[in-house]
């Protein structure tokens, strides 16, 4: 078994919601903006965010960034919050509820009520000020 070094291992975590009733076309516009973002600034731009997918896609990242603070807990590492990155966010078509609603002459609409399975991931890497101050030193002007 080859031993492997926590500090140097990225952590990932991730949060999954299932059977969120947004539709997925309308959840993935949402989903784009937060994409490669750290952490506390996709929480801000969710919270904002006047689509009414963004809600149940901020309770995931939240919850994908919870999910990371109790994984370092467990590995007794140091955990910021800050260095937190969306490394992955899509979202999958879940099953679709199909209804019916009564249209002319006796006819039947269908109607279409999707659902969808929400995932985020966080990974964890370095600040940018930490990351600047080692590549910094004695590189070429």
């Amino acid at each position: 078994m080859a031993t492997t070094d926590t500090t140097a291992t990225v952590e990932q975590s991730r949060a999954v919601a299932r059977h969120v009733r947004v539709t997925p076309q309308k959840a993935r516009r949402v989903v784009a903006l937060i994409r490669g973002k750290r952490a506390p600034e996709a929480v801000a731009t969710l919270r904002f965010a006047p689509q009414g997918a963004s809600e149940p896609i901020r309770k995931v990242l939240e919850s994908a960034i919870a999910n990371a603070r109790v994984k370092a807990d467990a590995h007794a590492q140091r955990f910021d919050e800050r260095e937190l990155v969306v490394a992955h966010a899509f979202v999958d078509e879940g099953p679709t509820m199909k209804r019916f609603r009564p249209r002319a002459q006796g006819r039947a609409g269908r109607i279409m009520k999707r659902t969808s399975h929400i995932t985020v991931v966080v990974e964890q890497v370095p600040t940018a000020d930490t990351a600047t101050s080692k590549s910094s030193k004695g590189g070429k002007r």
